[in-house]
This record gives structure tokens, C-alpha cells and sequence, in this order.
């Protein structure tokens, strides 16, 4: 396997979060979204999708979601799962690690230089030249309506439709 494989599957790790960051793990049938982030980088393209708790995002080889790009920090940036209403969570990003030592160059959300930012539906994140990540959170519903089944088919009875014409 790959590295860029294994990256997507990050392992848990026990970790020390701050206060208020602590959240139940949720069943991931019973859950209402999904959250997806979609990184670029030196390796190309991968979906990585998030349930965690917390993420380190990095150059490291100990990070969860490893960025293969020599203008990345060592541990760039964190993600934080936040507990919301009737076991919906979002993600909040931090610049650095959780002991509060800040990435060499930043992170870039939509275009902005932030530290902390709480995570939208499609947010960019551009951690340096050439690497970046799409953030999305999908519903219930928005999950369903993909593309469709090629088995799912409708049956005509011939004797329905009205010939236009003669011969056809």
C-alpha cells in the first residue's frame, strides 16, 4: 500500500483535546451528514473521509492525514470535530498543533489568512504552493441523489404508446 493509501485511512490515536472538543463517537449509520475532505498535493488527488475527533494534517509521517508537498509544515495544520444539536458535529481547522506551535507559512481558508476557522461546505483550504483541500459536508439527502443506478429501470407497456405514424 501506498502512501498516499494509507493516509486515507487515519488510525486513532489517543490524544489530548481541550475542554468542549471532547464529543460521544457517533454510529456512522445513525449519522445525519457526511464529511469529506478532498486533498491535492504532490501525490495527486484522494477523499478522505472524516469522523474522528481530531486530525493532524502534516508533512509528519505520524500524521493522520499526511500532505506529501516540501513547502507543508511538519504538523501544518489540526482538525477538531465539534459535538452540535441531535448528533450532528462540524470541523473546526487550527493552524499548527494542539500544543499551539503555529505552521511555518499559515493556512489560506477561502482565500484568507486565518488561524481557526470553522469549516463550511465547500471551504478552501491552501496550505502551500500546489497543496490544497476542498472541505464538504453532505446531508442525508444530498447523499442520496448521486448517479443513478443502471439497474434501476422503467418498463414501457407497448400497448400504452399512442403510433404517431404508420410504418414507425
Amino acid at each position: 500500500m501506498s502512501k498516499a493509501e494509507t493516509s486515507q485511512f487515519p488510525q486513532s490515536k489517543a490524544k489530548s483535546l481541550p475542554t468542549g472538543f471532547r464529543g460521544k463517537p457517533s454510529n456512522p449509520s445513525e449519522l445525519e451528514e457526511t464529511h469529506l475532505l478532498i486533498v491535492e498535493d504532490d501525490e495527486g488527488r484522494r477523499v478522505i473521509s472524516l469522523g474522528e475527533e481530531v486530525y493532524s494534517l502534516g508533512r509528519d509521517r505520524k500524521s493522520d492525514i499526511r500532505l506529501f508537498s516540501m513547502f507543508v509544515s511538519r504538523q501544518h495544520a489540526t482538525l477538531l470535530r465539534q459535538e452540535e444539536k441531535q448528533g450532528s458535529y462540524q470541523y473546526q481547522i487550527i493552524d499548527g498543533n494542539l500544543q499551539g506551535q503555529l505552521s511555518a507559512n499559515g493556512i489560506l481558508i477561502n482565500g484568507r489568512k486565518l488561524q481557526t476557522h470553522q469549516l463550511k461546505d465547500e471551504d478552501e483550504i491552501i496550505f502551500g504552493a500546489g497543496v490544497s483541500a476542498r472541505y464538504y459536508m453532505l446531508n442525508r439527502e444530498e447523499r442520496k441523489s448521486g448517479p443513478l443506478d443502471p439497474f434501476d429501470i422503467t418498463l414501457i407497456d407497448p400497448g400504452m404508446v399512442e403510433e404517431s405514424e404508420e410504418g414507425f
